[in-house]
């Protein structure tokens, strides 16, 4: 099966949790992945800043695909750690970026780091590991 492109990402994505934040892949390569995430109402907690389950939600998708983009063929992943540090409030109209790089790439595990600008400033940073799961036989 051929690489999956940023492309397929987005199809696989819509309808689901991803797709229904609005989050898009705008590149998805072995060593880089990235994606952008506009800010709107649905985004912010009551006092009208983006809610930091989104800044992870939105991490956690473009290290998947990038994860995903590196999986041996048959094989699966699940997320077993994460850690977030968001640096700067985001606000609805924001267009926020991210861009996710491996750190470790294993046969058992996966490291991603992920960091999210907002307006070209460092706005949240991200690192997760992710397990890789075998075929059942």
């Amino acid at each position: 099966m051929p690489s999956p492109t940023a492309s397929d990402g987005n199809a696989a994505i819509a309808g689901f949790f991803p797709g229904d934040l609005g989050i898009e892949l705008l590149s998805l390569e072995d060593d880089e992945v990235s994606g952008r995430l506009l800010a709107d109402r649905r985004h912010l907690h009551p006092g009208r800043f983006v809610h930091g389950g989104v800044w992870v939600a939105f991490a956690d998708t473009v290290a998947a695909w990038g994860t995903i983009r590196n999986l041996p063929e048959g094989h699966d992943f699940t997320t077993v750690e994460l850690k977030t540090n968001v640096l700067a409030a985001a606000r609805e109209g924001d267009e926020l970026v991210a861009t996710g790089r491996p750190l470790h790439l294993g046969r058992s595990t996966q490291v991603w780091e992920v960091r999210i600008e907002k307006g070209g400033r460092l706005g949240a940073f991200f690192v997760c590991t992710q397990m890789i799961i075998a075929p059942q036989r």
